[in-house]
């Protein structure tokens, strides 16, 4: 195999396998990078759990297909500076060449990979764009991998829409975005998997899956992974969803954000942040006995009852990243019961909501 690439692009690829392939394994095989230059050059990798095939344009001098460790192959290209690269093998080794500098990576056994999986049967289309809910849907899955399930981002789907859900018990994100539906979707889907797969994807992206797998796919490139347990969250959760409101207060996200960002050093042990709701605004309290107390007003429309709450602060701020630079909802309601985040929804028809369980008082 020999081959000139653009440096950006095939660092680009190789470094997305490599992330999504272990770097502890019994078989360094599985930690293997496959090369196989044809018209282009195709970068791909699976450890059986994930499978990944990136296409990148390039000049093949020479047709081949080769198995080199991800991690080393992905770090030298990122340091290089040269605008080309060159690949060769040579002998047992794949040479990394620029007009100044020569690397050279061992070739590990391709007979042993176990091939990148093929994808499974095709369910719909959507546009990339709107797949960057996904990311925001994400915040609200757990990352104890002691409780998997709930690591995961339920999908499923219904008439023209596509939904995405995710819990790690103490918030819950619900995000639904227009799709053309080719086939009945009910699966629970790592959430870190996916986030990366709706990151890379560019386009109009095919969405397959079986009871198995679920995979993206755009051009020549696909990513796919292998499913959780049974479909997570169930129907009790999505009830939560239909909150008896008490109070509805209308305010920027950004600027609530930041009140809470500059609150939250004075959370005390528990991070503790409250919002407390009057006629016009909504005041953001901090108050620690060591490290003191802050108190900020943000201007907000308010309809219904003055209601305090207090949250945990990484929680709320994480709700509210998830709407920069738009205008929310925060339904509250009383007692303990969750405080609904919505907005409007865009112009490209992508809804998302948001749910944050309130900490009991921490005064």
């Amino acid at each position: 195999m020999d081959l000139t690439a653009t440096t950006s692009a095939l660092a680009a690829a190789a470094a997305e396998v490599a992330r999504l392939l272990p770097t502890r394994v019994l078989d360094p095989v599985l930690a293997g990078l496959r090369l196989r230059a044809g018209t282009d050059v195709e970068v791909a990798g699976s450890d059986q759990e994930h499978g990944v095939r990136l296409t990148i344009n390039a000049t093949v001098h020479t047709e081949g297909e080769v198995l080199v460790p991800a991690k080393p192959l992905a770090a030298t290209l990122q340091a290089l500076d040269d605008p080309q690269v060159r690949l060769k093998v040579e002998g047992q080794r794949l040479a990394v060449r620029t007009p100044t500098s020569r690397f050279a990576i061992p070739l590990l056994d391709l007979d042993h990979h176990p091939g990148v999986p093929q994808l499974p049967v095709l369910r719909g289309h959507v546009e990339a764009d709107k797949l960057k809910i996904i990311a925001a849907v994400a915040g609200a899955a757990s990352r104890d991998d002691a409780l998997p399930i709930f690591t995961g981002i339920r999908v499923w789907s219904d008439a023209g829409r596509l939904h995405f859900l995710a819990t790690d018990r103490y918030r819950m994100a619900h995000g639904t975005v227009p799709w053309e539906q080719e086939g009945q979707l009910d699966l629970l889907v790592p959430a870190k998997a996916i986030v990366e797969a709706a990151r890379q994807a560019q386009g109009r992206v095919a969405l397959h899956a079986n009871e198995d797998r679920l995979g993206l796919a755009w051009g020549n490139n696909s990513i796919s992974t292998a499913l959780l347990a049974a479909p997570f969250p169930d129907d009790r959760a999505r009830r939560l969803l239909e909150a008896v409101i008490d109070s509805t207060v209308l305010v920027d996200a950004d600027a609530l954000a930041r009140a809470v960002r500059r609150a939250t050093p004075y959370g005390g042990p528990h991070q503790a942040v409250t919002i407390q709701v009057e006629d016009s605004e909504v005041r953001v309290k901090g108050n620690d006995p060591q490290q003191g107390e802050s108190e900020e007003f943000v201007k907000a429309t308010v309809e219904g009852d003055h209601l305090t709450k207090t949250f945990q602060a990484r929680y709320l701020a994480d709700a509210l990243k998830a709407f920069a630079g738009r205008r929310i909802e925060l339904k509250i309601q009383d007692g303990l019961r969750s405080t609904v985040l919505t907005s409007e929804p865009g112009e490209d028809g992508v809804e998302l909501t948001y749910l944050v369980v309130p900490m009991r008082s921490v005064a």
